[in-house]
């Protein structure tokens, strides 16, 4: 019953995640879409997805979000990577000011791959060590601001404000869809993104397959 629910559904809509490598989009993505948060995990090689079906405003959407390896060597993929993409969370860690920095970079990057219509969110994740905050909140409020986007600040850890940051994206899509406002690249292009009907993982390396562990759910 369960398999039949999660593969009926109104909307796909795909979200990628981008930023500096480490500052935690796995494990926003883990704790999005299976309440789990992994304290050993490392590094993704290459790009990975999972997916979730929840409603927003009477209508099933089914949430595909995408994570890649935010190191410079992966680059190559943007392209494909980006294709189809309805939404996108910039992240960044609040305890790293240079990830923070680098978040103009990833702005440009996307605004040249992706669809001009794309919703965009700006985290500030790991809020809970706040001992070692390096990132003013304000600071990145003006700049999220300054380039349109919304912003919220996260601690995937505690499972503080992720589900709010991803159900504010997806309302937000879907809002712009049943307007008719975005362009073509509403329908998933070609290649995995159409036809998925369960959360898989997707590797370019053996090494991705290597076992997560220290892994809770709550």
């Amino acid at each position: 019953m369960a398999r039949r629910a999660e593969e009926e559904y109104d909307y796909l809509f795909k979200v990628v995640l981008i930023g500096d490598s480490g500052v935690g989009k796995s494990n926003l993505l883990s704790r999005f879409t299976r309440n789990e948060f992994c304290l050993e995990s490392k590094s993704t090689i290459g790009v990975e997805f999972a997916t979730r079906t929840l409603k927003v405003e009477g209508r099933i959407i089914k949430a595909q979000i995408w994570d890649t390896a935010g190191q410079e060597r992966y680059r190559a993929i943007t392209s494909a990577y980006y294709r189809g993409a309805l939404g996108a969370v910039l992240v960044y860690d609040t305890t790293k000011a240079t990830t923070f920095e680098n978040v103009s970079r990833w702005l440009k990057e996307l605004r040249d791959h992706a669809d001009s219509n794309i919703v965009i969110m700006l985290i500030g994740n790991k809020t809970d060590l706040k001992h070692l905050r390096a990132v003013a909140t304000e600071d990145a409020q003006s700049f999220a601001e300054k380039e349109g986007l919304s912003f919220i600040e996260t601690s995937a850890l505690e499972a503080i404000n992720v589900e709010k940051a991803f159900q504010t994206v997806l309302a937000e899509i879907y809002r712009i869809i049943s307007k008719k406002s975005l362009s073509s690249s509403e329908e998933p292009g070609p290649g995995p993104t159409g036809g998925v009907k369960e959360g898989k993982t997707i590797t370019v390396s053996a090494e991705a397959n290597t076992t997560k562990k220290q892994c809770c759910s709550t």
